[in-house]
């Protein structure tokens, strides 16, 4: 599964950037969507260099929202599976274990708040133009977009190893709650911990866009 998704993620990605590379008009035939630049057929350098900083911002709001989504998914797949397992012979674990759940659902909500904060960092140009001018302020234009994708990328991949870590010592956790009541302080320490670590990868993705500003005007 992870690999079609990497590679469907891949082709995607080679969609637009191949969108934008070839948007060249032939001088000799005048035929639209020729692909005629230096950068043709040039690798990931063209596909990468050539992709918008908008694009780069709006990935890093997905990245960062969807992955959140996929480790909160996964952990509570882990340890719900196991807690309502365990459950079927020691029902007095229902109640307590669900805080697992709820260490689970943090991450999703961690990805929210990172996906709101770039979202309103986003900023279109005051005037509407086909083409943005030559004094556009060009350094921080990419800057915003670079720092915004990494930003989304810090906080994604965090949540999943976190989300993934609290689902597996939540799934123990309701396990060894069913065998011995008093085992479940000690591995809900341990879920406290893999929670960190999402909390960890909000701050510095929140630091890591502090400084990203889309440019909305030229410069004088």
């Amino acid at each position: 599964a992870s690999f079609l998704g990497s590679q469907l993620l891949y082709l995607v990605i080679k969609y637009f950037a191949l969108q934008i590379i070839t948007m060249a008009d032939d001088d000799n035939n005048d035929v639209y969507g020729i692909c005629a630049t230096q950068y043709c057929n040039q690798g990931w350098t063209s596909i990468l260099s050539s992709m918008s900083p908008y694009m780069y911002a709006n990935l890093g709001i997905a990245f960062g929202l969807g992955l959140s989504v996929v480790g909160a998914a996964w952990g509570i797949w882990l340890t719900g599976s196991s807690l309502v397992g365990a459950a079927v012979k020691a029902p007095r674990i229902r109640s307590k274990n669900l805080i697992s759940v709820i260490f689970c659902e943090a991450t999703a909500i961690y990805g929210v708040i990172m996906a709101i904060i770039l979202a309103n960092k986003v900023k279109k140009p005051t005037s509407a133009m086909s083409q943005l001018p030559a004094n556009w302020d060009w350094p921080g234009f990419y800057y915003a977009g670079y720092g915004m994708f990494s930003s989304g990328l810090s906080v994604g991949l965090t949540n999943i190893a976190s989300g993934v870590s609290v689902g597996i010592a939540g799934s123990s956790c309701a396990l060894a709650d069913a065998q011995d009541a008093s085992l479940f302080v000690k591995i809900l320490i341990v879920e406290i911990f893999a929670s960190a670590l999402g909390i960890f990868g909000i701050i510095v993705g929140i630091i890591q866009s502090n400084a990203c500003n889309f440019p909305v005007d030229a410069m004088e």
